[in-house]
């Protein structure tokens, strides 16, 4: 696809650094992270606080050339969306054997040098988190590659991932399914923290801690340039 522009910044970008949005037929503005549904779009940059302003200052109706509703919490239902996409991944990174939860298992799975990413859940003890990223940071120590970590889900939401129950530590691993999920993490990362944001756990010395779409398909439209 071609760069397309964003709304709230007025500069161009590839579609996968943005969020489409669309007007539903009750004239009421739809996030299309699938980029199928049909209809004139624009475009805003995949990060909360973009959609948030975009809202507040009326461009969707600017931008799509018509009156259209802007549902309160635009911006809550495409974090929605993209954590559904992202414990999805999570789920196929499994199936394909491509994930590990369990303390221990991580542990070990890092220690190894197999892991691209590293999983902690909302709910994880600071002293959990501490001794998994001394295990991280050993491997780097060894000479290893570092991996990022994120702290992005709900034990029950990593669950998921996992065919139910709750999950506090898990690991991504090196594989086609596990590079899948990653690039999910990220972007539900950016979205929440901006591709800057590296807030830290309390006791944990993480280093690169993120708390905080679309899909590939092609709308054939005019879109908002």
């Amino acid at each position: 696809m071609n760069d397309r522009r964003c709304i709230v910044t007025g500069e161009s970008a590839d579609p996968d650094g943005l969020i489409r949005f669309v007007a539903g037929p009750d004239g009421i503005v739809v996030p299309d992270l699938k980029r199928s549904l049909p209809g004139r779009g624009c475009w805003v940059s995949a990060r909360r606080s973009y959609i948030e302003k975009a809202a507040a200052r009326n461009l969707f109706s600017r931008a799509l050339r018509r009156k259209v509703t802007v549902p309160d919490d635009l911006a809550g239902m495409v974090d929605a969306l993209l954590t559904r996409q992202t414990t999805g991944a999570l789920a196929m990174a499994r199936k394909a054997g491509d994930l590990v939860s369990g303390a221990m298992q991580v542990d070990k799975t890092l220690r190894a040098g197999r892991a691209i990413a590293l999983l902690h859940a909302g709910e994880a003890a600071a002293d959990g988190v501490r001794k998994l990223d001394q295990a991280r940071r050993a491997t780097v120590h060894l000479g290893g590659s570092d991996v990022p970590v994120f702290m992005l889900l709900s034990a029950e939401q990593m669950g998921l991932a996992f065919g139910g129950g709750n999950v506090i530590h898990a690991a991504v691993l090196d594989g086609r399914g596990g590079h899948a999920a990653l690039r999910r993490l990220e972007a539900l990362r950016d979205y929440r923290t901006g591709s800057d944001g590296r807030p830290r756990a309390a006791g944990a010395d993480t280093g690169h801690l993120a708390v905080a779409a679309g899909g590939h398909g092609t709308a054939k439209e005019t879109d908002q340039e």
